[in-house]
């Protein structure tokens, strides 16, 4: 394997880290809107996530960061053609940090529900909006012979990538409500189980029809073991979370979204993203990657620090393990 090869599949590995832990903060962040009933069960859900949100956006700069490096050519033409998705994406994750830090530091109930309303959106929109991105780079995009964008932003909103839209928010939405029911207590923990089986019921259907979709289109032997494995992970998910044990339930449902995708990565293998126009304009591990050598010092560097930040992030879970409900939340603290 050559090192643009095990380059490709770090990168894949990266953005499966950050869809596994910012899926359910997202899906939290939809959830204060759709599960909590008043002001104290709003803070109940945003302290499941409080201690770890930064955390798991690390995933999504070491991502953007090794591509940059590891396929310049693949990084300029993805943010120069996404700009404005990835701009929308850029904001909401600007504003949806700044409400989680702002949202307590004025006791006004209407700061607070403006800055929760900011929390709600900013999660939705970006969870909808990385389905849509990536439907898009595994269908394959208007590339010329000069491996530039020469589509619109209307071009980027086909059936395809909107399916894949709609299935990124009600997988992260089911993901969400399960990582609820395992971080909460009391009546909160239960209302958070039934509303991840409709939403998990949805998420099926939706998620069965894009990857059979993905696998007719551009699958292969590879890609098809793992819509096998995506789709009977989340069937059991589903039952796992219907009988309560809600830790099998979490990492389940995390298993569906790494399934899913690696399917799409390996469906677009070798190509990392294919032109519409011609065949052979489509950006490759080959063409689009950087020198050799600047690959090995990567791959030296990224040896060093990974298992540094696997340890910290891990360790920050650990610490943060315990289960929380409305009786955690002091009536005077804001």
């Amino acid at each position: 394997m050559e090192l643009h090869d095990v380059w490709f599949v770090l990168i894949a590995v990266l953005w499966t880290g950050y869809f596994f832990l910012e899926g359910f903060d997202f899906g939290v962040g939809v959830l204060t809107k759709l599960l909590a009933r008043n002001r104290a069960e709003k803070r109940v859900l945003i302290n499941t996530i409080g201690p770890v949100w930064d955390g798991n956006e690390v995933w999504l700069l070491s991502a953007g960061g090794a591509t940059f490096a590891a396929f310049p050519e693949w990084y300029a033409t993805l943010f120069s053609g996404f700009y404005l998705p990835l701009l929308a994406i850029l904001v909401c994750l600007i504003v949806r940090g700044v409400a989680f830090e702002y949202r307590a530091k004025r006791p006004e109930e209407n700061w607070q529900r403006n800055w929760e309303t900011a929390i709600f959106w900013c999660s939705l929109i970006p969870a909808f909006l990385w389905g849509v991105a990536f439907g898009n780079i595994v269908r394959g995009v208007r590339i010329d012979r000069n491996l530039e964008y020469v589509g619109s932003v209307g071009d980027l909103l086909n059936p395809y990538a909107l399916l894949g839209g709609l299935v990124t928010l009600t997988l992260f939405t089911f993901h969400g409500a399960v990582f609820t029911a395992l971080k909460t207590v009391g009546e909160i923990r239960e209302r958070a189980r039934r509303l991840a089986l409709r939403v998990g019921l949805v998420t099926a259907v939706a998620a069965l029809a894009f990857l059979l979709w993905t696998q007719a289109h551009s699958g292969n032997g590879r890609s098809l073991v793992a819509l096998v494995v995506a789709v009977a992970a989340l069937v059991v998910a589903l039952v796992a979370n219907q009988i309560g044990r809600e830790g099998w339930a979490f990492a389940l449902s995390g298993l569906t979204i790494v399934a899913a995708v690696a399917m799409l990565f390996l469906s677009l293998f070798p190509n990392v993203m294919p032109s519409t126009l011609d065949a052979d304009w489509s950006l490759t591990v080959t063409n689009a990657s950087s020198s050799p050598y600047t690959l090995k010092i990567m791959t030296w560097c990224a040896g060093i620090a990974t298992p540094i930040v696997l340890l910290y992030q891990g360790w920050t879970y650990w610490v943060f393990r315990k289960r929380i409900g409305t009786q955690h939340i002091a009536e005077a603290a804001h």
